[in-house]
C-alpha cells in the first residue's frame, strides 16, 4: 500500500497506522493551510480528559497560504506549556521516562516553519518506534489522486473527518474517563513502548 498524507504535529494514531502499514509514504507539500486541523495541533489524555495542544502560527497577509510557508508564532511560550502538559499527562505512564530525552528537543529547538517542526516530530517518534521513516514529497497539488496506485489519507489531518476506531490499550487515566480513541501517537508510545509498532501494524484503517 502506498499512502498520501499531510505532515501534522505529533500525528494521530490513525496517521501512524497508515504510515506503519505503507510500502511507500508520500507527504503532501503543496496544500493550503487550514485552521482547526491537526496541521498545528494534537490531542492528549490529560488528568481532566482530552486536551488540545495547539501551536500558534503567524497570520498570513494573503487569503491562501501553503502549509509549507506557515511560520510559528514565537511571542508565546507554547513549547514550555506543551511539555508541562505532556509531563502531567504521561509522567506516570510506563514509558515516558524512557523516551523523554528523545522527545524533549522538539520543545527546546526554535523552529521557524511549522512544516519543519512536524517532520522532525514524526522522525523522532518513528525512531522511538523503531519504524523505518522513508518518504517522498509532492511537487504539485492534486485534488484527486489515482486510488489504484496510492491511498489518499490527507483527510486524517482533519480530526472531525477521521472516524477511525482502534483496539483499546491501557491509558493512564482510563479509570477516570474511560478509553479515549485515536489520540496523539505520543499516547500510544508512552503507554505501550516497544509494543506500539506491533499495535499500529495490526489495526484496521478504513478510508472514508
Amino acid at each position: 500500500m502506498n499512502s498520501l498524507l499531510l505532515p501534522t504535529y505529533f500525528p494521530s494514531i490513525s496517521h501512524f497506522v497508515a504510515m506503519a502499514q505503507s510500502e511507500k509514504i508520500v507527504f503532501e507539500m503543496e496544500d493550503n493551510f487550514q485552521k482547526q486541523t491537526n496541521r498545528n495541533r494534537t490531542y492528549i489524555y490529560s488528568p481532566n480528559g482530552i486536551q488540545l495542544l495547539n501551536i500558534p502560527v503567524k497570520h498570513a497577509t494573503q487569503t491562501h497560504q501553503k502549509t509549507k510557508d506557515v511560520k510559528i508564532e514565537t511571542d508565546f511560550d507554547w513549547q514550555k506549556k506543551h511539555f508541562k502538559s505532556l509531563e502531567a499527562a504521561f509522567r506516570s505512564s510506563p514509558f515516558f521516562e524512557y523516551f523523554e530525552d528523545d522527545i524533549r528537543p522538539i520543545f527546546e529547538k526554535k523552529h521557524v516553519f511549522l512544516m519543519d517542526l512536524n517532520f522532525e516530530a514524526m522522525q523522532i517518534v518513528a525512531k522511538c518506534l523503531r519504524m523505518k521513516f522513508e518518504y517522498n514529497t509532492t511537487t504539485e497539488y492534486f485534488g484527486e489522486v489515482d486510488t489504484n496506485t496510492i491511498l489518499d489519507f490527507r483527510t486524517l489531518a482533519d480530526g472531525k473527518k477521521d472516524t477511525s476506531q482502534f483496539e483499546t490499550y491501557t491509558q493512564v487515566f482510563e479509570e477516570k474517563h474511560g478509553f479515549l480513541n485515536n489520540l496523539s501517537i505520543l499516547d500510544l508510545l508512552f503507554n505501550e513502548g516497544r509494543y506500539a509498532l506491533d499495535y499500529l501494524k495490526n489495526q484496521t484503517l478504513i478510508l472514508k
